[in-house]
């Protein structure tokens, strides 16, 4: 009996609907894309209205053999791809890669969020045809990405160094790393100085628990700067004679309402924030939650939705199955009166996917311990979370702010203080969840303000002058990049993980205690796009693009204009810039000398990273690997560590005396020693540094953190 021939991405996912499916079914997986444009040359007839020209990708040769003698025995054919662009495009070509299309077999497209039961079978109930809207807007994103790397490629070949490559959205993320690098190195620090005074209520014998207020300015409200230390003087005197009194005091309620549940870029910033997560490893986790985790006796299931999504919307099933699940955990208080949606977040984002969230609520992180991997748990517990927080009731937090007059009568004058706590009355969804926070993120302080009313009479315990400097602006974390990305409407839930990690395995970007930092290649490179093909790493004409790929998927747009559109002028621009590009020289004096004929060397930047070369070439043909010292001591040897680079160009600290010692640490060493043991720091996060062998950690300042930069 012919059996209905099933095919899919990969094996687990295989697994997990051939649970569902039963016999009668046959499942079969592709191993991902079975075909792509040529490696070794352009594979675009740019002539016929850019026809692309795909070959079968060598490694899924095999793989197609086998769908090809399994169709022929099969009663119809069910493309189970996922339901996305990709999922569509993969689709596509396996019916033109098998030709199934000639075979007269019935061909279905079926399309789940989610791998249940409930959705499968749904799914192959209602088959529909493939979506070539869809196919058109994945294969235009693939040409035009094609178009820009192979023209603008050998360009950066010629006129910079060999193994250079430029692409169409990550020049755009390059540009935006690079701009807040250019920041930041054109920031000028201004000088500033705040004062806290620590107050107390003046009641007879009682113990006198202070509480801080915080100098603004002037009585009626007018701010005062402090510039230097020599005003913050004059102003700490004349807050010593003065007498401190009660001025103001305001309970404001605030209504804290939870996030949404998670789309792709917000479940990548927050598995960055909170577990440091980077989005490949964030998405290649989602992926295996999605496609099914063996539950002991229950099989392969599917624990999650399907994670590439921009759409917050989720099934009212769903909602009500949380509401419930609320009721029965956290009580009837917890569950507000009417179920919660949220909005779309982008525009073209589509309300037939649903937003990433368990399949079942009442699978509880707590009761998968035992079958997931530690990554995997951490992942599911925090998508769970914020799902079943998203219809959790809101949090409500009282906030006292107090002003506080304090009179001179010398001087008549009369300066304002300020002081503001909270008290969370409700936690609501508080009690499960909090958004995590990113490095430029305020800090809520609690601090803790004895009753008071107006008019009543404080004594002052103690003034806190304080100097401080404006800071330059965050280098981007990978959570950060992502949300300025989304913001600006450059990529989409299956690029912003790709477009991070092309920067680096380019070497144009590298990660410096989880900041993104431009290399010297990486700021060339941009500064020739940038003067050369503006149009290229313009975030507008980014954003714009995107959009019109968004409209041929939707159907509005044909994809055959757009690529001409943009191919016309960019083609212009290329023999222009040809012409005007002058060779770039990447090479920095340094102080090392040639062991063999005793010249200078220089700093290049070759395609395996920056080494040491002579400028006796050719003449002399000297080159040595270029090492970063770091000025601190192994602990193992006592040779000095130095910089190191991974295959992948990820940057560690290793013993100069390997492969004899083997040391190595993943942060920066601090050239200083733990006051607590003697041992060796390392940065950790934000300036902060702890030490290798003990609990001791602290704050570098300034000083320190240049030295340890440099």
């Amino acid at each position: 009996m012919a059996v209905k021939l099933v095919i899919v991405e990969s094996p687990a996912k295989a697994r997990t609907i051939g649970r569902i499916l039963g016999t009668g079914y046959a499942i079969k997986a592709t191993l991902g894309h079975v075909r792509d444009l040529p490696r070794s040359e352009l594979g675009i007839d740019i002539a016929n209205d850019f026809t692309p020209r795909y070959v079968t990708i060598k490694q899924r040769k095999k793989v197609l053999s086998e769908l090809k003698k399994s169709a022929e025995d099969a009663s119809a054919v069910y493309l189970a791809t996922d339901p996305d662009r990709e999922g569509e495009a993969i689709s596509w070509h396996l019916v033109e890669a098998i030709k199934l299309g000639k075979r007269k077999l019935p061909i279905h497209r079926v399309v789940f969020h989610e791998i249940t039961k409930e959705a499968v079978e749904k799914a192959f109930t209602h088959p529909r045809s493939i979506d070539m809207n869809l196919v058109d807007a994945q294969q235009a994103r693939r040409v035009l990405d094609r178009l820009v790397g192979y023209k603008l490629s050998p360009l950066l070949w010629r006129k910079v160094q060999r193994g250079l490559s430029a692409g169409r959205v990550q020049s755009a993320a390059l540009r935006i790393i690079v701009d807040r690098e250019r920041e930041i190195q054109n920031f000028v620090r201004k000088e500033y100085w705040t004062i806290e005074a620590e107050l107390a209520k003046s009641l007879p014998k009682a113990k006198k628990s202070g509480f801080r207020a915080l100098f603004i300015g002037l009585s009626d409200g007018k701010k005062l700067e402090i510039p230097n230390q020599q005003e913050a003087s004059r102003i700490e005197d004349e807050l010593k004679k003065a007498d401190y009194s009660v001025k103001k005091v305001a309970v404001k309620e605030a209504v804290r309402q939870p996030a949404p549940p998670f789309i792709t870029s917000t479940m990548q910033q927050e598995a960055w924030r909170k577990l440091r997560f980077t989005a490949k490893r964030t998405m290649m986790i989602a992926q295996q939650l999605y496609e099914g985790i063996p539950l002991g006796e229950e099989g392969p299931v599917g624990l999650i939705t399907y994670m590439r999504t921009d759409s917050t919307h989720v099934a009212a099933g769903a909602v009500a199955e949380t509401r419930d699940f609320i009721a029965s955990k956290y009580g009837a208080r917890f569950v507000p009166s009417h179920p919660r949606s949220f909005a779309k977040r982008g525009k073209w984002a589509q309300e037939a996917h649903e937003a990433i969230r368990p399949t079942k609520i009442h699978r509880e992180p707590a009761h998968l311990r035992s079958y997931l991997k530690s990554e995997q748990l951490k992942l599911y517990e925090l998508i769970w979370k914020r799902m079943v927080a998203s219809q959790m009731a809101a949090a409500s937090i009282d906030i006292t702010t107090v002003e506080i007059n304090a009179t001179c009568p010398e001087l008549q004058k009369e300066y304002l203080l300020r002081t503001t706590s909270s008290v969370v009355k409700f936690p609501g969804f508080m009690t499960l969840y909090s958004e995590g926070k990113d490095e430029n993120g305020e800090e809520e302080k609690a601090i803790a303000i004895p009753e008071l009313k107006v008019g009543d009479k404080l004594l002052l315990l103690a003034l806190f002058p304080e100097q401080c400097f404006t800071q330059p602006p965050f280098r981007y974390t990978e959570a950060t990049l992502i949300k300025a990305l989304e913001q600006r409407g450059i990529g989409r839930p299956s690029t912003y993980a790709p477009i991070i990690s092309t920067v680096q395995e380019r070497g144009y970007v590298y990660k410096e205690n989880g900041k993104l930092c431009p290399d010297e290649i990486g700021l060339v490179v941009n500064d020739i796009l940038t003067q050369h093909f503006p149009k290229i790493v313009d975030l507008d004409f980014t954003a714009q693009l995107e959009e019109e790929l968004d409209e041929i998927a939707q159907g509005e747009k044909r994809w055959v204009p757009v690529l001409r559109d943009f191919y016309t002028p960019f083609e212009e621009t290329l023999n222009q810039a040809a012409e005007k590009i002058e060779k770039v020289r990447l090479a920095k004096p340094t102080e090392e000398i040639c062991p063999d004929c005793g010249r200078p060397m220089v700093l290049k930047t070759g395609r395996f990273g920056k080494f040491l070369a002579c400028t006796g070439y050719p003449d002399c043909k000297k080159t040595m690997s270029f090492v970063v010292k770091t000025g601190v001591s192994c602990p193992q040897c006592g040779k000095e560590l130095i910089e190191r680079t991974t295959k992948k160009r990820r940057i560690f600290y290793g013993c100069s005396g390997f492969p004899q010692c083997k040391f190595a640490v993943n942060r920066r060493p601090v050239p200083q020693s733990c006051p607590q043991c003697g041992k060796m720091l390392i940065i950790y996060r934000d300036g902060w540094v702890k030490c290798t062998a003990c609990e001791y950690k602290d704050k570098l300042d300034e000083s320190e953190k240049t030295g340890a930069a440099s």
